[in-house]
Formats: structure tokens, sequence, C-alpha cells
């Protein structure tokens, strides 16, 4: 078969070769319409861009590794999956790769190990500390993302992410606005506690001050991890304390599917008896009855805004982005 080649693209869409190219290569300005029409050209005529003629011509080999801990979680996974559109419209092709969270794996993918050359890795951390980045070997650009790279960065290492503390300063206020008190925090981790389980828990303390409310050590249901098992067990153990509360603010949309889950079996009614707020709006969440409202991390954006960081291959100082978070009320 005969390999379909850059002119054969662009004879199909009636433009030049060098607009191909740089939509292939990430390259130039193309209009969204013409780069529509392109993209929908390279499919129809099954292009595939010869990588090792590229990596000679520009330095690049369109090789993008993602390293996420736990491709189960539900947010991971929906991000991995934005992450792929996102790059595939960019002509790029994204390796995906798990570390569990282990401190191991996360240094080797750091490292690059086992990849081919890559034009940059994007990791969300879980073990890594701020010695481990600042040792790294050189290799190609590092974008951390997930509120534990918020405490890993150096100058050369570039960042995205929300602002958890206003983003849970947010999620708490509305539930007080909604006339609750008693809002329990489902999410704490009282050993070796996550950054982003510090960051939520803070903004949820906030918010009570901001309203005069008092903090209550009786409402903080700890979890050990951020999966709807921990969720239903949490609030199962604050139900069975007799604690009173009429709302509850999950660190994260599994918690609360796990919460949601215990309410259920106890016979109490939400909204009505307790109102439950998550967080990451996955989509399981936004077809969950009863319905709940969460935050939204700007899943989209933040994919976006790697990939312009990455695209800068002469970029030497860290760029630390933040993505604006958007409040889903249900």
């Amino acid at each position: 078969m005969t390999r379909v080649t850059l002119a054969d693209v662009a004879a199909r869409v009636g433009v030049s070769a060098k607009s191909v190219s740089n939509v292939v290569n990430g390259t130039g300005w193309v209009g969204d319409e013409m780069r529509r029409r392109i993209l929908e050209a390279i499919d129809e005529l099954g292009y595939r861009p010869n990588l090792a003629a590229r990596q000679l011509r520009n330095g690049r080999s369109g090789l993008i590794a993602l390293v996420l801990p736990d491709l189960r979680e539900p947010y991971f996974a929906e991000f991995a999956s934005q992450f792929v559109t996102s790059a595939q419209t960019r002509a790029l092709t994204v390796l995906i790769a798990q570390t569990g969270g282990a401190r191991p794996a996360e240094l080797a993918m750091m490292a690059g190990e086992g990849f081919p050359a890559l034009d940059g890795i994007v990791m969300s951390p879980l073990a890594l500390t701020l010695d481990d980045v600042r040792d790294r070997p050189n290799g190609p650009p590092l974008v951390l993302i997930g509120e534990q790279a918020e405490e890993l960065l150096t100058p050369s290492v570039h960042h995205v992410g929300i602002d958890n503390i206003s983003a849970a300063a947010a999620a708490t206020t509305h539930l007080i606005q909604q006339g609750r008190r008693r809002i329990a925090a489902v999410g704490v981790q009282e050993s070796g506690p996550t950054a982003t389980s510090r960051l939520r828990f803070d903004g949820y303390r906030r918010a009570l001050a901001a309203a005069g409310i008092a903090d209550d050590p009786a409402l903080y249901a700890s979890v050990d991890q951020f999966n709807r098992a921990e969720g239903s067990t949490a609030v199962a153990r604050l139900i069975a304390s007799g604690t009173d509360f009429d709302a509850l603010f999950c660190f994260s949309d599994s918690l609360a599917l796990g919460a949601l889950y215990t309410l259920g079996t106890h016979g109490i009614s939400v909204p009505d008896r307790v109102q439950v707020m998550g967080f990451d709006d996955i989509e399981e969440g936004r077809f969950h009855i009863p319905a709940f409202s969460t935050v939204d991390h700007g899943v989209e954006k933040a994919a976006a805004s790697i990939l312009d960081i990455l695209s800068d291959a002469t970029r030497q100082t860290g760029v630390h982005h933040q993505v604006p978070y958007r409040l889903i009320t249900r």
C-alpha cells in the first residue's frame, strides 16, 4: 500500500502542504475551520506522520508521556481521555503510564525510563519529594499536575492546577448559603494527609470561619484514599457516632458517590435531610440520582494549557498556570 503523504492531504483539502504541516506539527497559525478540514482529511486518508523523519527534522518526536497514579479512579480516567483528545488535535501522540502512587515508579517515569524519545512528561505525583524533583536528571520538559505538585515546584518545572483552597471554600460556602450549618468534611486524612486533603480541608475550615460557624472535629470524616468504599465507610462511621449533620462536603466525587450509597441504605433523604457536595465533576456524578453539586476542575482548559507549555521547546523557566474552577450546583 502506498504511504499517504502531506501532499496527498493538502490536495484533498485544497491547501498548501505547509498548512498541513503546521497542523501536524503544532506550529504556525491555522484557522479553526481549516484545522478541522485538515484533521478530517488526515483521518479519511489514514495519514500517519513519519515520527523518525520528524525527529530528525526538528528534534521533536511528537510523543508525550502522561503519568497518573490510578486509572481506575474516574477523575484520572476522564482527564487522560480529554488530554489524549486535545493532543490529537495537535497531531501529538500520548503514552499513558500508571504508578500506583509508588515512589520508585514515579522516580523512574519522571526520569523518562522505559519511554522512547519524548517531547514532554506530564505527571500527577503522590510520593515524590521536593529533593526528588530537584535531583531529576536532565530530560524532557516536566509538567506536574494535581495538588501534591504544588509542594514540588522548582525553577525548571512547570505546574498546571486550580486554587484548591478557594474552590473548597466556595463549595462549603454554597452549602452554608443553602441554610446548612452542620457540614461534615468527608476526606480528612489524619495520618500523612495528601496535599489534596490538606488544601480542601483548609478551604472548608476557612468558609466555616467566615460564616461564624464553629469548627467541630466530630464532623471530620476521615479516609485513607479518595474512593467510593472509603466515602461509604466514613459516612457509616459518622452516622454510627450519632453526630448530627445536615450536609456533606466530600473532597472528591468518588467519595460523594460512596457517601450517597450509605445515606441511601440508612434511609436518609438527599437533599431534603442532607445535602451533598462533591469535587471533580466526573461523568458518573452528572447522571446520579439523587443529584449532588460539585466543582469542575476545568479539565479541557488544563489539557490545553499543558500542551501550550510543551509546544515551546525553548522555554527554560517553569510556568505555573492556574486554571479557573467552576461550581456546579444541582
